[in-house]
C-alpha cells in the first residue's frame, strides 16, 4: 500500500499544502490522495510529529484557494475545456460527472464534492464555466473546505490521541477511508446501465490482458 506516513514525513507541511492545493481545483491533481492524506497528517499531529494548528490552518486556506482557483480555471476556459482531447491528466468525462453532479444539486455541490474524488476536483471548474456568482460559490467554498480540511484531519487526531496503539490499524483504517470515498461513484455507475456496461467491457479487456500476459510467464 502506498505508505503516506512516510510521504508525509518527507513532504513535510509544503508538501500536504501542496496535495491539497492540487487536489481542490486543479485539473492534474485528480488522482491525488487528499481524504486518507488528511487523516494521516491528523494521525501524525497527534504522535507530535505535526503541529495540529498549523496542519489545519494550512490545510484549510489551500483547500479554499485550490477551489477559488478551479473556479477561476472554469470561469477563463468555459466550454473550451469540453473540446479539449484527453490526455494522461485531463478526461472529459471527469467535468461531464461533474457537471451532473452540479445540476442535480447546484450550489451544494461546492460542499458535498469535498468528500467525493474526481468531482472534488472538478465541481469548481463546473461552477466557474457555468458563472455561479463568487460571492455565493466562496461562501459553500468555505463551508466546505473547513469540513473536508479541518473535520477529516481532526478526526485522524483524535482517534490517534484517544486509541491505544492505533498506529497498528492505521493501515486498514485509510483503505476504509479510500473505499468509502470512492462509494458514490460506485453507486453511480452500478444505477446507470450504460455505465455498468462501459465498466464490464473495460473489467473484461483487463482481465484478457493480465491472462494472456500470465500464461506466457508460465
Amino acid at each position: 500500500m502506498f505508505d503516506l506516513v512516510n510521504l508525509i514525513k518527507t513532504v513535510g507541511y509544503l508538501g500536504i499544502f501542496g496535495i491539497v492545493f492540487a487536489e481542490s481545483g486543479l485539473l492534474i491533481g485528480f488522482f491525488l490522495p487528499g481524504d486518507s492524506l488528511l487523516f494521516t497528517a491528523g494521525f501524525l499531529a497527534s504522535q507530535n510529529v505535526l503541529n495540529i494548528w498549523v496542519t489545519v490552518i494550512g490545510a484549510f486556506i489551500c483547500a479554499v484557494a485550490g477551489d477559488s482557483v478551479g473556479y477561476s480555471i472554469g470561469r477563463r476556459l468555459g466550454p473550451a475545456l469540453f473540446k479539449r482531447e484527453d490526455s494522461l491528466f485531463f478526461h472529459k468525462d471527469h467535468l461531464a460527472r461533474a457537471q451532473k453532479f452540479y445540476e442535480r444539486h447546484g450550489g451544494k455541490t461546492i460542499i458535498l464534492a469535498r468528500f467525493m474524488p474526481i468531482v472534488r476536483t472538478f465541481a469548481p471548474v463546473i461552477a466557474g464555466v457555468g458563472r455561479m456568482r463568487y460571492a455565493a460559490f466562496l461562501t459553500y467554498n468555505v463551508i466546505g473546505g473547513g469540513l473536508w480540511a479541518i473535520g477529516i484531519t481532526l478526526l485522524g487526531y483524535f482517534l490517534g490521541s484517544v486509541v491505544p496503539g492505533i498506529d497498528k490499524y492505521l493501515a486498514p483504517i485509510i483503505i476504509l477511508i479510500i473505499l468509502l470515498s470512492i462509494a458514490p461513484s460506485v453507486i453511480h455507475i452500478l444505477k446507470n446501465p450504460e455505465h455498468r456496461a462501459q465498466t464490464a467491457v473495460m473489467i473484461k479487456t483487463v482481465w484478457k490482458n493480465f491472462s494472456a500476459r500470465f500464461k506466457k510467464t508460465v
